[in-house]
């Protein structure tokens, strides 16, 4: 939410970098946007505008200063740098990308190679893709056990497995017991309550 006009104004006559990222300023005379910090002589008042967003100013007609670098602001997703590729990717994989994708197509969704891509996960998550999109699908299927009357089978390609034998399997190693032992603990579980 951008602050108010005349805070605004203040900090981009301040050049307050506690307001960088938080509203982006339009110049109608030049027909460019710039970020609060930006090192440019500031603007006349009656000339800007000031924009939540730097998709708000470039909607607007704006183009972005090639001082002050709008793209590179705090919260942009230049300024998360990698993290916004793995956001990006555990996004999709909850969205089922590699459930019925590979990972050489998640990639190239995210326009990198999946070297790089398993790289990231390792650096930020310290697991591979693989494995993220398998403990997503269990916690699916632990939700569908405990949520749903479903037969296993249903179960299963739900929560994105492609056979009622790999959930079995992949639940069972992660919680040391098949899926039908903890269907019929919940169940008794819910008729003694």
């Amino acid at each position: 939410m951008t602050p108010d006009i005349s805070e605004c104004e203040r900090a981009r006559v301040a050049r307050d970098s506690r307001y960088d990222g938080r509203f982006f300023i339009g110049v109608r005379t030049t027909r460019i946007y710039c970020r609060p910090v930006c090192p440019v002589r500031p603007a006349k008042a009656a000339n800007v505008s000031f924009y939540p967003s730097a998709s708000a100013a470039e909607a607007a007609g704006f183009r972005p200063c090639l001082r002050c670098r709008p793209e590179t602001a705090p919260f942009s997703p230049a300024w998360q740098g990698t993290r916004t590729t793995v956001a990006r990717a555990l996004r999709l994989i909850d969205d089922g990308a590699l459930d019925d994708g590979s990972i050489d197509e998640l990639a190239a969704r995210l326009g990198i190679g999946p070297r790089h891509l398993d790289r990231l996960f390792q650096r930020h998550l310290a697991a591979s893709p693989i494995q993220v999109a398998q403990t997503i699908r269990v916690q699916r299927a632990k939700r569908l056990l405990d949520t749903t009357d479903w037969p296993m089978t249903e179960i299963a390609l739900q929560a994105g497995f492609g056979s009622l034998r790999r959930f079995n399997a992949a639940f069972a190693a992660i919680y040391r017991r098949p899926p039908s032992d903890l269907r019929r603990r919940g169940a008794a579980d819910r008729r003694s309550a």
